[in-house]
């Protein structure tokens, strides 16, 4: 890899192809949400690429893939940079190469879409919605985020409930690929293939282009229940799920978030824990019922039309990353994780969870299905104490309570989510990717003396 390139060159050859290399550009494109961690925002907060591409063709972005390898530079792939973990951080420089401007909606039709990587997720769902259809699942930054970097960075949310996690078969159909070498190629994959770039952090190949299942669309209720005790709201929650609501989310949010749902008010009032839900109209009477029969009441229940016209937020953006983001507004002193609880939920886990931790975490915990079962998730605020504390937390989660922790504090995909390293992926690296030059540092599974040497 060359570390010290030739940058007017490069430019030189890029033939016309949207650029830039001043300082607000780089600083602005380099980084993403990585600062919800303090471990992280100290590793990379003075990071930078070097040179910024802005291709708006796929032969552009070929053109872009054939200089990179020619020079040798290190090349990271960037959507909305929404991701939480640093994963479009260039932690060795080179090129950043920004995907927003390949954005097109390719085809829709029954049951599916084609859509560019770099098209932003809410005008994916706003087209399809055009056709009487919507999304399967996207994550809570809609507003902003690429289908790209969901597919190379996410792995599920608002829709989890309902349709699974990104990577369970069906929900992606095929991907397209660009090599990075001196002729790139295009590969596509389809069914279990699609593992060899999903979650793998833009490590292994430009992927430009995606086909996602559809489903028929719902014109959702934006809802809340409030309850008396985060463990009844929890009971109603894994109630509504294990009885077949028909919900596109169901978040359970704790009193003590209240605060920083200030557009709320007494919505969302600091004597109650929240239920937010989208659910689908025709279950609405059952949801009310159900929560009241269980000695809740609802909030409010409104269209999306109706949540924007009164200035609320829409409800899948009062649960998963997104409480995270409210806290951090008001207080800096948060981090975060990412906790799976064992399967069957047990809601006296939290209990004692809450019991043993008290004011050092709040939580808030996301209704899910995972590889066809119903799987809970929490992203529960994290009081900073530091990082030898914050992995004595992570010790007991998984030790003591049987918790898996997906680490938000790392870099790497596998120190991450994976806990291993995924040889199916560095083996794709190899074809895709042959000199390593792709977002080097965020796999361990790849060395340098891997890189082809021609």
């Amino acid at each position: 890899m060359n570390t010290t390139w030739d940058q007017a060159a490069f430019a030189a050859d890029l033939n016309g192809i949207r650029a830039y290399d001043d300082e607000k550009y780089l600083a602005a494109r380099s980084h993403d949400y990585f600062w919800y961690s303090p471990i992280l925002n100290e590793e990379l907060k003075d990071l930078r690429g070097e040179f910024l591409v802005m291709p708006q063709t796929l032969d552009e972005v070929k053109h872009v893939a054939s200089l990179v390898a020619r020079h040798r530079v290190p090349l990271t792939l960037r959507g909305g940079g929404t991701g939480n973990y640093g994963q479009c951080v260039p932690l060795e420089g080179g090129v950043i190469m920004d995907l927003t401007r390949l954005d097109k909606v390719i085809e829709i039709k029954p049951g599916h879409v084609s859509v560019q990587a770099g098209a932003r997720i809410s005008r994916l769902d706003d087209a399809v919605r055009e056709t009487g259809q919507e999304l399967l699942m996207y994550p809570s930054t809609r507003q902003m985020a690429t289908i790209g970097g969901f597919l190379a960075g996410g792995s599920g949310g608002i829709g989890s409930l309902r349709h699974g996690m990104l990577r369970d078969p069906g929900n992606v159909t095929h991907v397209k690929v660009v090599t990075v070498e001196p002729e790139p190629q295009i590969i596509e994959l389809h069914g279990d293939e699609i593992q060899k770039v999903q979650h793998a952090y833009g490590t292994n190949g430009i992927v430009v282009e995606i086909g996602l299942a559809l489903t028929e669309a719902t014109d959702w209720v934006h809802t809340a229940a409030l309850f008396d005790g985060y463990d009844k709201a929890l009971e109603f929650a894994t109630r509504a799920q294990g009885e077949g609501f028909d919900c596109y989310l169901l978040t359970a949010v704790e009193r003590r978030f209240a605060p920083y749902y200030k557009k709320f008010g007494d919505l969302f009032p600091d004597d109650r824990d929240a239920i937010f839900a989208m659910v689908a109209p025709g279950e609405m009477a059952r949801f009310q019922a159900e929560a009241e029969r269980m000695g809740g009441r609802i909030s409010f229940a409104m269209t999306k039309p109706e949540i924007r016209k009164t200035g609320l937020q829409p409800a899948y953006e009062c649960g998963w990353n997104h409480t995270t983001l409210q806290a951090l507004k008001v207080d800096k002193g948060w981090t975060y994780l990412q906790v799976a609880y064992p399967r069957p939920f047990d809601p006296q886990l939290v209990v004692r969870q809450m019991a043993r931790y008290g004011d050092e975490l709040f939580w808030h915990h996301e209704m899910a299905r995972m590889d066809g079962e119903i799987q809970i998730f929490a992203l529960p605020l994290v009081r900073y104490r530091g990082k030898e504390e914050t992995y004595e937390l992570i010790r007991e989660f998984e030790e003591i309570d049987g918790c898996t922790i997906f680490d938000p504090h790392v870099v790497t995909i596998e120190d991450g989510g994976m806990k291993e390293i995924d040889d199916t992926q560095i083996a794709f690296k190899k074809l895709a990717d042959p000199y390593g030059l792709m977002n080097p540092g965020k796999t361990r599974g790849w060395s340098a003396d891997m890189a082809r040497a021609d």
